[in-house]
């Protein structure tokens, strides 16, 4: 990738009825455009192609992790400052706005009762106890 913004967050191979499909998963620091998905597209199906890494017909797919699609990396954590979350562990399922990130851990900010008596919560959550997080879109 020449854009050192950009990072791969996932590859995933499926073969379900007919040709295989190549999904890679991109971010970026400031974002993705669909000129930074087409142009990897570009360069990975060449790439892919001199090689001939897979002997039968495929479709490549470059694109961004969809809503669907849970955080895996630090990076993206720490682009996702400000937004909500819903983190899974082992024993429980946290959601909170995400205040802070560091190498060890994120803080979520719980919000807790209602109206005068609603209070802010802080919860730290250690990377090593995350399942999986997933940022909540909200339509409001």
């Amino acid at each position: 990738m020449k854009n050192p913004a950009l990072f791969v967050v996932d590859v995933i191979v499926s073969s379900k009825n007919g040709p295989r499909k190549v999904l890679v998963l991109i971010d970026g620091d400031q974002g993705v455009s669909i000129d930074d998905c087409a142009n990897l597209s570009r360069e990975l199906s060449k790439g892919l192609d001199e090689v001939s890494w897979m002997e039968d017909s495929y479709t490549l797919e470059v694109s961004t992790p969809g809503v669907d699609h849970p955080l895996k990396l630090k990076r993206q954590y720490a682009r996702n400052i400000g937004r909500k979350l819903k983190v899974k562990r082992a024993n429980d399922t946290v959601e909170g706005r995400l205040a802070e990130v560091n190498e060890e851990r994120i803080t979520l900010i719980q919000e807790i009762g209602s109206g005068k008596k609603k209070e802010e919560k802080p919860v730290e959550v250690l990377f090593a106890e995350i399942e999986k997080a997933f940022v909540i879109v909200s339509f409001k």
